[in-house]
């Protein structure tokens, strides 16, 4: 099940039903809305029926079911696999993947992609063919180290060093901008815009506690390569945060700006490296994933040399 909030915008004195406003969401198709089991709630969790009338500035908890494990069926995927043992998997996911089949992407996903690989796990989640083994997400536009789990107990091991903050992750991002210092913490909440819900913001209503780590690793005209190191998993959480610091991730298309001298580059944020205890080991093993082509290209153009990153020791 997924459940998200959702503030209502409309003229002041309108009203909206809320099936209507739940279809304006782009979410779902009005037919899907019975499909899904779409329940509306308000801020305490208290369910209304879709003939409410809803006013501007309500807020609203949107709960849905997945899509329908019909729709889903393994596939055969170029999937690059860094690790792999009885209990997990470590992967280079490719930029423009989606983790899990979701509304608009029930086909090329990662997860479909495992089914393929490991004909057990499905079953080794109950039939789950949704999320089986997801222990964390990267944006679809984002590349790089992503781990996934091979049965329940494995996922929980995995699972809950993401709780306790003991994994060790970090991002390469290009930006574009100044960053006010060559190291520095963001510890700014991140929540929903109150003015556009495909995006986050800092400091808004109803934001979660969000803490990144930077440094600067090399400078080029308006532009800088820079190593990021996130404490917390929000959404969208580095791109959100560079961009409150006036220096937004290069080929961002929400949270970026057009820049000529790239105007074909895409989201320039890589996972890159990662530290975790793996189940049924002892200590953390350090897992890297290989700087994909764009980031080549645009280093290049650049001329940002690779050694920044070979000197680089992950010290955040």
């Amino acid at each position: 099940m997924n459940s998200e909030a959702f503030p209502v915008q409309i003229p002041e004195g309108d009203t909206i039903r809320a099936d209507k406003f739940v279809a304006s969401l782009g979410l779902f198709t009005r037919s899907q809305i019975s499909r899904r089991s779409v329940r509306v709630k308000d801020e305490e969790g208290q369910e209304f029926k879709m003939s409410r009338r809803l006013r501007d500035g309500d807020v609203v908890v949107v709960d849905w079911d997945d899509p329908p494990s019909s729709d889903i069926l393994p596939e055969d995927l170029p999937l690059e696999i860094l690790h792999e043992d009885s209990q997990c998997w470590v992967l280079n996911k490719a930029q423009g993947m989606v983790v899990h089949p979701a509304h608009g992407h029930l086909h090329g996903t990662l997860v479909q992609g495992l089914l393929f690989q490991c004909k057990e796990l499905e079953e080794a989640f109950g039939g789950d063919k949704v999320r089986p083994g997801v222990v964390h997400r990267l944006d679809k536009d984002t590349s790089g180290l992503i781990v996934a789990a091979k049965n329940p107990q494995a996922m929980e091991a995995l699972s809950a060093q993401f709780r306790e903050r003991s994994v060790e992750k970090y991002y390469l991002a290009v930006v574009r901008g100044s960053l006010p210092q060559e190291k520095g913490d963001i510890d700014a909440p991140i929540g929903r815009s109150p003015h556009d819900r495909k995006k986050f913001d800092v400091g808004v209503r109803n934001a979660k506690t969000a803490h990144s780590r930077y440094q600067v690793l090399a400078r080029s005209g308006h532009h800088a390569l820079v190593l990021v190191r996130i404490l917390t998993g929000r959404t969208h959480q580095i791109r959100v945060h560079l961009k409150s610091l006036g220096a937004p991730i290069l080929g961002d298309p929400i949270y970026g700006r057009r820049d000529e001298r790239f105007s074909q580059a895409t989201l320039m944020l890589h996972s890159w490296r990662l530290s975790i205890t793996l189940p049924g080991e002892d200590g953390a093993r350090l897992f890297q994933a290989p700087l994909p082509p764009r980031f080549h290209e645009i280093l290049e153009d650049l001329n940002i040399p690779l050694t920044v990153l070979e000197e680089q020791r992950c010290s955040l």
